[in-house]
C-alpha cells in the first residue's frame, strides 16, 4: 500500500508532542558548509526563526563550522601522533559547541529566544567507545522544557556522553545526522529536515557529475546502499535510525527554497507524489562512490575451517568495520588461501597492527596493504526485476578500459573496487551508460558536500 508524504505528515503531527503543546516539533540539521561563516550562521538563523513563525516547535543540529573538524585534526597532529582517544574526543566535540552558541546568539538578535545544548545536556547517551561511539537512549527531557518555554533549542551534533563513564563520545564523521534523527524520534517530531549544500540527493555526486539529476523520493533502502557506499550527502547510521523509527527525512539545501529529496520508509511501497500519484519504481536510483577505503590482502592463509574466522575476529576486536570480502586460491601455493576485504582508511593501522599481532597464531603468509582504490556502486531497488543490468554495468566498465580489482553485489547494488585514479572517470560511464545524465547541470552552493 502506497504511502503519501502528506500522510506520513498528519499520522505524525498527531502524536503527543511532550511539553511543547499541540504545536508541530521539527528537527532541523545544519552541516559544516551551511553554518562555514558568520553570514552563513545569519542566513540559517533567519531560517530558524522562520520555521517558528510558522508555527512549529523548533529544534536546530548544528555540525562545527566549514572545516573546523579537520583543522582541529591538523592541530591535534602537529602536537602529537598517538592522541588519547579520551582527549581527541574532548577537543573535536568542541567545535559543534561554537556553532550551537553562534546559532544560538544570532537567533536571540533576531528577536527569537533559543537556548543552546551541548550532546550530553541534550540527552544523547553512547557506549563508551570514543571516536566512533553509537547512541544507546536519547533521553531529550531539558529539550521538551525548551521547546515548552518557547525557546528553539540548539542542539551540539556528533557529540554525546557515555553513561557507564561520564565521559564525553563523539559519534566519528556525519555524527550529527545521527543526533538529529535520534532527536526527531525521541520528540515524535514530524519530520527531519537535513540541510547541506545541495538541492537534495542526487543520481550522482553533481561535483563528478554535473549533469547528475536531483531525486524526488527514494526509498531508504536504496538510500542505506547509497549511503553505504560513499554518497555523502547522508549518513548511514543516520538512514538506518530514521527507518527503524520511522522518521520521515527531507534533504534539501540550507542555500536556497527549493524543495528537497524525501526518504521514504519502504521500496516495497510505490513511490507516491504529494499530489498522491503512483509512479512505477525506477530500475536505477543512482552511483555512489567511495575514496575513504583501503584494501588489505591477507596472503598465503592455510585453507582449513575457522581461519577466516579467526581473521576477522581480530579485525572486530580492533573495532574496525569490514566492508567487501574476496577470498581467492593463494599464490602461495596449494592449500592456502588469500582474503581480501576493504575497510575505512582511517581504521588501517590499527587493524594492520592486530593482524600482525596474530600472524603467528593464524599462520599467513604476509599482509598487502593498499589505499589507492576506489569503490564505484550501482543502486536501484529496480534491479530485482529487470535483466541485464550487470551486463550493462560491466560492458560500459570494459568499454572505457576500466580494470576491476574485486566485486560485491547485493538484491539491489552492484559495488566494485578500481584503482583511485580511474574513479571518477568510472562514475561518469556508468552514469550515462544507465541513462542518468540530465540536459542541465546540478547546482552547488557550496563546496564539501555536507
Amino acid at each position: 500500500m502506497s504511502t503519501p508524504i502528506s500522510e506520513v505528515h498528519d499520522a505524525r503531527q498527531q502524536q503527543p508532542t511532550g511539553e511543547a503543546g499541540t504545536q508541530q516539533i521539527i528537527v532541523q540539521k545544519f552541516g559544516g558548509s551551511s553554518v562555514s561563516d558568520a553570514e552563513g550562521v545569519k542566513r540559517v538563523a533567519k531560517r530558524v526563526v522562520d520555521a517558528q513563525s510558522a508555527g512549529n516547535a523548533v529544534v536546530v543540529v548544528v555540525s562545527a563550522m566549514g572545516d573546523t573538524t579537520d583543522e582541529l585534526l591538523d592541530l591535534a597532529a602537529q602536537v602529537t601522533d598517538s592522541a588519547p582517544a579520551r582527549e581527541m574526543d574532548m577537543l573535536l566535540s568542541a567545535g559543534e559547541r561554537i556553532s550551537m552558541a553562534l546559532l544560538a546568539m544570532a537567533i536571540n538578535k533576531l528577536g527569537a529566544s533559543a537556548q543552546s545544548f551541548t550532546g550530553s545536556q541534550a540527552g544523547m547517551i553512547t557506549d563508551g567507545i570514543h571516536g566512533k561511539a553509537r547512541i544507546i537512549d536519547v533521553d531529550p527531557h531539558r529539550i521538551r522544557t525548551a521547546l515548552g518555554k518557547g525557546h528553539i533549542a540548539i542542539v551540539a551534533g556528533f557529540q554525546g556522553m557515555s553513561r557507564a563513564t561520564n565521559e564525553i563520545t563523539t559519534l566519528g564523521r556525519g555524527g550529527s545526522d545521527t543526533t538529529a534523527v535520534a532527536l526527531a524520534a525521541a520528540l515524535e517530531a514530524s519530520v527531519c529536515e537535513i540541510y547541506t549544500d545541495v538541492d537534495g540527493i542526487y543520481t550522482a555526486d553533481p561535483r563528478v557529475v554535473p549533469a547528475a539529476q536531483k531525486i524526488d523520493t527514494i526509498s531508504s533502502e536504496e538510500m542505506l546502499e547509497l549511503a553505504a557506499s560513499g554518497a555523502k550527502i547522508l549518513h548511514l547510521r543516520c538512514v538506518e535510525y530514521a527507518r527503524r523509527f520511522g522518521v520521515p527525512l527531507h534533504v534539501r539545501s540550507s542555500f536556497s527554497q527549493h524543495e528537497g529529496t524525501w526518504v521514504i520508509p519502504s521500496a516495497d511501497d510505490k513511490i507516491t507524489t504529494q499530489e498522491g500519484v503512483a509512479l512505477e519504481q525506477p530500475i536505477i536510483s543512482g552511483v555512489a562512490h567511495d575514496r575513504s577505503e583501503a584494501k588489505v590482502t591477507v596472503v598465503g592463509v592455510p585453507d582449513i575451517p575457522g581461519k577466516a574466522a579467526a581473521i576477522f575476529e581480530v579485525i572486530a576486536a580492533a573495532h574496525s568495520n569490514i566492508d567487501m570480502i574476496v577470498q581467492n586460491v593463494s599464490t602461495q601455493g596449494r592449500n592456502k588461501t588469500d582474503i581480501s576485504f576493504t575497510l575505512p582508511i582511517v581504521e588501517g593501522a590499527e587493524a594492520l597492527a592486530a593482524l600482525h599481532a596474530a600472524q603467528d597464531l593464524i599462520g599467513f603468509e604476509s599482509i598487502d596493504y593498499n589505499e589507492q582504490i576506489g569503490k564505484l556502486s550501482l543502486i536501484g531497488a529496480g534491479m530485482r526485476s529487470h535483466p541485464g543490468v550487470s551486463a550493462t554495468f560491466f560492458k560500459a566498465l570494459s568499454d572505457a578500459g576500466i580494470n576491476i580489482n574485486m566485486i560485491s553485489t547485493s538484491e539491489i547494488r552492484i559495488s566494485v573496487v578500481t584503482h583511485a585514479d580511474l574513479l571518477d572517470e568510472a562514475v561518469r560511464v556508468i552514469h550515462k551508460a544507465f541513462d542518468l545524465d540530465s540536459d542541465s547541470e546540478a547546482t552547488v552552493y557550496g563546496g564539501t558536500g555536507r
